[in-house]
């Protein structure tokens, strides 16, 4: 089980990192644990108290990092040619390593312990004057040797010379050039020549315009003095390197030495951490005892802003082993027992605690049991994730060992869970351990109750205005305060009546105090479901088109003629020039109503039935006839 991360000990972590400047001392941050060693225990929590003060006294410590510095280091042991840039770190780490001493030595005056170890510090004046003399904002300076500098003179020298001769060659011959500059072209001095006159300046071509029409012509008399700079930057890169191996060798022969400052920065960084840390936080030095004793006064969590958090009262120990919370739900039952488990780890971590006093035991180990674990991926539900992590705490556990769980028993049919709840409860009180739990389980606060080596506690609960007051009361039991929340949230007395008799019967009915019976309105406001519209019974939808309604059918746009209105399904037949088709009358706009285009008791039969059918039609009412009228679509 993950127990820094599920008591959140893991963003103490981050916090505490971010004050750390070096990559060694975060990494044992990540990697640090409770301390076992009453001594070593002691001398952690000391430093931490110590570098708080000297941090008040004297503000934070010059402290450098110390990464590039490692990897200058194993270059020069290795024989291989330190950069300038490498050398400049190593120059500065030295003269860190100075003003931490002075830092150190001023600590002094305090009698802070930790102003002995200025003493172990040395800053190599020798190497980082001869660092800082010969190399100059990443560069070797001029006045590294005599031999560079005057090789630079000369370099510069000859270029003025190359310069002044180009201007000589293209003032003499100004109609051969295309333009009035020179340039470099692959390093090398070039004039510009138009291509007509290539011959008139004798020299070597080194490039041509993108026209072609200009030649970039190195001239012969120039080419001399290229010839005798090139020269001149050979010996000034030999002479530099010959400056690089020889600081480099210097840095070689000092390694021990700056590699014994790096050990005592990074040891520093760490131990100045924890004090940054405790101001931060605004901490202070706890007491540490062997007597599985806690006392905490005024506690808070460590997360928590210091402003908006309620101070805890908390103390166990002596005949004392067990204690069991209750209160209602947002109580802050969870946060209490976090609040009292961090406190205790960061104190046997060598930190400091945020409590304005601390009596806090060594512990073997801290375990706990917190959130439902519920894993998907495992088929783990809520209550199996709480009972297979509760064993795994139960084997773990010693007499020496920590141990809080939330909703102790929760998940499961509440009779059985209580008794499993109380199972837990004995075997924690067998293995003599110090616990904290959580439970809303009224038989488990009886437990407590009579049991020797546990006792009950509650977290306050002010029944006026539901709010939780975050407190403590050591010695009572609580209440979950379910029915007084859902009486002030208007939930009538007759169904908190019931509620009550089924959960305590019928005398804590009579018991409770209720107020005026509130009645549950309920919204009748219809259904809200979406049902088909149907056309049967809606004249309006049925009147919408009549027979000889000129229309336009969507979305061809496409003029027709109604045959027939719309039907109960929402369908009419409309005349097409070459068809009647069928149409919904979504599909369907009017363009020209019948009254406007045909006069009253107009004959539609004209417009629609064929020549066959109207004389079929004319027969049929004057005598009988086997003659069938057909409509064809």
């Amino acid at each position: 089980m993950d127990i820094e991360k599920q008591i959140e000990f893991d963003k103490i972590k981050q916090k505490w990192k971010a004050f750390a400047v070096t990559e060694w001392a975060k990494e044992k941050i990540n990697n640090w644990s409770f301390c076992l060693s009453e001594s070593e225990l002691r001398r952690q929590i000391k430093d931490t108290t110590d570098s708080k003060e000297i941090i008040e006294k004297l503000g934070e410590p010059p402290l450098p990092d110390t990464m590039e510095i490692k990897e200058a280091l194993s270059a020069a042991c290795k024989g291989d040619c330190l950069t300038p840039y490498q050398l400049e770190r190593v120059e500065k780490i030295l003269v860190s390593v100075n003003r931490l001493k002075t830092y150190l030595i001023h600590g002094k005056m305090y009698k802070n312990p930790l102003s002995g170890y200025e003493e172990d510090l040395d800053g190599a004046e020798d190497l980082r004057d001869e660092i800082s003399r010969q190399i100059r904002n990443g560069e070797v300076d001029d006045y590294a040797s005599k031999n560079l500098l005057q090789t630079r003179k000369q370099i510069v020298k000859c270029e003025e010379q190359m310069k002044q001769k180009a201007g000589q060659i293209m003032n003499t011959n100004k109609k051969y050039m295309a333009d009035n500059y020179y340039t470099f072209r692959n390093g090398r001095l070039c004039v510009p020549v138009k291509k007509e006159f290539k011959l008139k300046i004798p020299g070597s071509v080194i490039g041509k315009s993108a026209t072609g029409n200009t030649l970039f012509i190195e001239p012969s008399g120039i080419a001399r003095y290229y010839e005798e700079l090139q020269s001149l930057k050979i010996s000034e890169e030999n002479e530099i390197y010959q400056i690089l191996y020889t600081l480099a060798s210097m840095v070689a022969a000092r390694a021990e030495l700056v590699n014994n400052n790096i050990v005592v920065i990074e040891k520093l960084d760490f131990i100045f951490s924890k004090g940054k840390l405790s101001i931060n936080m605004d901490a202070a030095e706890p007491c540490i005892n062997t007597d599985r004793r806690i006392v905490l006064k005024n506690a808070r969590h460590p997360l928590m802003d210091k402003n908006t958090s309620v101070p805890l009262q908390f103390e166990m120990g002596n005949e004392i082993h067990g204690i069991v919370i209750t209160g209602p739900n947002t109580g802050g039952k969870t946060v209490a027992i976090k609040t009292v488990m961090l406190n205790c780890l960061m104190a046997q971590c060598g930190l400091h605690v945020t409590c304005e006093t601390a009596d806090i035991c060594m512990n073997s180990s801290y375990l706990c049991d917190i959130g439902d674990g519920q894993n998907i991926t495992e088929n783990l539900s809520t209550f199996s994730a709480h009972i297979k992590n509760v064993l795994q705490v139960l084997e773990e556990t010693d007499k020496d060992s920590f141990v809080i769980m939330d909703e102790l028993g929760s998940g499961t049919d509440p009779a059985e869970g209580m008794g499993i709840a109380i199972a837990i409860l004995e075997e924690l009180k067998k293995s003599g351990c110090l616990f904290l739990v959580t439970t809303h389980y009224p038989e488990v606060k009886e437990y407590a109750d009579r049991t020797n080596g546990i006792i009950n506690a509650r977290m306050a609960f002010d029944k006026e205005t539901l709010e939780p007051v975050y407190k403590m009361v050591i010695g009572e039991a609580g209440e979950s305060c379910a029915f007084y929340i859902a009486g002030r949230l208007g939930m009538p007395g007759h169904m908190l009546a019931t509620a009550i008799r089924s959960a305590y019967g019928e005398d804590a009915v009579q018991d409770y105090q209720f107020k005026e019976d509130n009645i549950i309105n309920r919204n009748n406001k219809g259904s809200k479901i979406k049902k088909v519209k149907k056309i049967n019974g809606n004249i309006n939808l049925r009147n919408k088109y009549n027979r000889g309604d000129s229309v336009m059918v969507l979305p061809d746009k496409k003029i027709g003629i109604v045959c027939e209105p719309v039907n109960e399904k929402g369908v009419l037949r409309v005349q097409l020039p070459s068809k009647k088709i069928w149409i919904n009358h979504k599909r369907v706009k009017l363009h020209v109503a019948a009254t406007e285009l045909y006069p009253e008791d107009y004959d539609f039969s004209v417009v629609f039935d064929t020549v066959e059918n109207r004389k079929l039609r004319h027969d049929m009412e004057r005598k009988y006839t086997d003659g069938i009228i057909e409509y064809k679509e």
